[in-house]
């Protein structure tokens, strides 16, 4: 019985390593439902892969937009701030981009959405470990 108990605590901790869910933000841009995703919560120093999905008011995929990430991190006492932009590439239905966080610590993120002469920004914050 000991051992059946051992093995099912064993089994409960590594499941939910295996569907550990990353970071994910929702807002509105304009008229769009944008839903960012990180695939590491929290966020790590180096690479972090970011999924976005765009939604129209009908809640179709919006898949004609150019997509942009911005990241920085402030400046800090003897240290100038941080700028970063990637270029996310639409991939089936959704944007895809990687961001290589340089340091620990908080990261401002703006995703920025390109729609004829209009520019849409999701704005929020990360703290990378």
């Amino acid at each position: 019985m000991k051992k059946l108990s051992i093995v099912l605590i064993f089994m409960m901790f590594f499941t939910g390593i295996v569907f550990a869910k990353g970071l994910e933000v929702n807002q509105k841009a304009g008229a769009y439902d944008v839903r960012v995703e990180i695939d590491k919560n929290p966020p790590v120093v180096g690479d972090n892969g970011v999924i976005i999905n765009i939604k129209d008011k009908a809640g179709k995929q919006v898949t004609d937009v150019k997509v942009r990430v911005d990241y920085s991190m402030p400046a800090m006492p003897g240290m100038p701030p941080m700028k970063y932009k990637t270029e996310a590439v639409l991939k089936g239905n959704a944007y895809k981009a990687a961001m290589n966080l340089s340091m620990a610590g908080p990261w401002n993120i703006a995703v920025k959405i390109k729609t004829g002469e209009k520019v849409l920004t999701v704005k929020f914050n990360i703290d990378a470990q």
